[in-house]
């Protein structure tokens, strides 16, 4: 074990919640740090993902939490190998995603997920689809602007995934998603609007109308509350799903 990783093993002995904050940026600074030294020496990937598949699962929420930050660097320091080892990193970061004690894991899961659909394009995700869809969705009303705004980009970047297999499974979360979505159009933190606004439009072929079907009832052709909402607080939304034939 290097020097790095004991330092990041040591605990420390009741913190003030200003040197907590310190602590945690330093061991984010070392994390980052010692998983990036490990891509510039070219270790083994197969040693570098035994070893965050053993931290992902670690009784320490702290480990949990680096484990998936780790996975965000693996992500962005070598793209190449996230198709390669694609079935292990979703694995680890939907464990995480669905962590049942820290909120930090579940943020951190997020991340690295946004990072690595980034680097997958147009490839499948199996059934791991449906576990982040139904958990991200979750995450879209929480209290935490940061949370918020990852989950509202991450369920943007999902609608792309969903393709004929999952198509019909994603409409109905996006229908369940609607209350959400007009909520969060005006949220108080701008930039978790902006990436409301930006779902909102990723989503916007799950949002079509069949005929004679609409989210409120079968008999209403036309979805009201979206269409005030839309008109009184985003007109170009509204002329945007008008224009595609989706209200």
């Amino acid at each position: 074990m290097d020097q790095t990783q004991r330092l990041l093993g040591q605990p420390l002995s009741n913190p003030t919640s200003k040197a907590k904050k310190r602590r945690t940026s330093m061991i984010s600074f070392f994390s980052k740090v010692s998983w990036k030294l490990r891509f510039q020496r070219r270790e083994p990937l197969k040693n570098v993902f035994s070893i965050l598949a053993e931290r992902a699962r670690d009784p320490s929420a702290k480990k949990r939490h680096l484990a998936m930050r780790g996975l965000g660097t693996l992500a962005r320091e070598a793209p190449s190998q996230v198709r390669k080892y694609k079935k292990v990193m979703l694995d680890l970061l939907v464990h995480g995603l669905y962590d049942p004690v820290s909120s930090e894991v579940i943020h951190e899961s997020m991340k690295a997920l946004t990072i690595i659909l980034g680097k997958i394009p147009g490839k499948g995700l199996g059934s791991f689809f449906i576990d982040i869809t139904l958990q991200t969705r979750t995450l879209l009303d929480d209290e935490n602007d940061s949370v918020r705004y990852s989950a509202f980009v991450l369920f943007g970047q999902l609608a792309a995934f969903a393709g004929r297999k999952w198509k019909k499974f994603f409409t109905s979360q996006v229908k369940q998603t609607q209350d959400s979505l007009l909520t969060h159009l005006r949220d108080r933190n701008p930039q978790v609007a902006k990436a409301c606004k930006t779902t909102v439009r990723a989503c916007s072929p799950y949002l079509k109308l069949r005929k004679g079907y609409s989210f409120q009832n079968e008999e209403e052709q036309r979805n009201p509350k979206l269409c005030r909402q839309l008109s009184h607080y985003h007109p170009e939304l509204l002329q945007f799903f008008y224009a595609n034939k989706i209200l």
